[in-house]
């Protein structure tokens, strides 16, 4: 959580330093919000522990729910500044997570962040939606391997990176105006010869012109 606060902070006084304004998100058209909120509240749902049988399943189906829905949302709103970037995260994250029931986290990297609390607790406690790295995980570059040094002292994975990136794409995109979707954008431009509300020149030749008077 200390993470995400300080990117959000991070993302808003770099918009102000471009001189976006935060009056500017309420131009910007977020579709099916709800499914991220859904998402965002299945993540906050207490897990067994267990590391098979139905404890895994379990976590499998929730965490899949979850995803699911969180990639849904940027999905549907991958044209608007940054969404793609926080769409390819969820991707990564989830490849790594559904398979190994949970996300995968390195040793060094907790100690690198300096939470040895969390290590005894995964030793002591098992697995949850996160679990200490072993040689069973399968794709375990795409873990939680980046370990961030206090006062953060937080452990992330690549497409946690990709995520937070495209945060601070699409806040700052926002601030300034330009985080609209490409076809919202493409509306009022320069549309050529034919766009609407103008007649192609065979038209204007083919008119019949006013009697003169004389």
């Amino acid at each position: 959580m200390t993470l995400f606060v300080t990117v959000v902070a991070f993302a808003l006084l770099l918009g102000l330093a471009l001189r976006g304004s935060p009056r500017r998100f309420e131009d910007v058209r977020l579709r099916a919000f709800s499914l991220a909120l859904v998402g965002l509240g299945l993540q906050l749902v207490p897990l067994p522990t267990g590391s098979a049988g139905a404890d895994l399943a379990v976590r499998i189906v929730v965490l899949g729910a979850s995803y699911g829905l969180l990639l849904a949302f940027a999905l549907l709103n991958r044209r608007l500044s940054g969404l793609r970037l926080v769409l390819a995260g969820l991707l990564l994250n989830a490849a790594v997570i559904l398979p190994n029931g949970g996300m995968p986290v390195s040793e060094a990297a907790i100690r690198a962040s300096g939470q040895g609390e969390m290590l005894r607790a995964f030793v002591e406690e098992g697995a949850t939606k996160h679990h200490l790295m072993t040689e069973k995980d399968v794709l375990r570059p795409l873990g939680d391997v980046i370990g961030i040094p206090p006062p953060i002292r937080q452990v992330v994975s690549v497409g946690d990176v990709l995520i937070y990136a495209g945060i601070v794409w699409f806040v700052v995109a926002a601030m300034r105006g330009g985080a609209r979707s490409a076809a919202r954008a493409s509306q009022g431009r320069y549309r050529g010869k034919h766009r609407p509300g103008s007649r192609p020149a065979s038209a204007v030749a083919a008119a019949p012109k006013p009697p003169s008077s004389r």
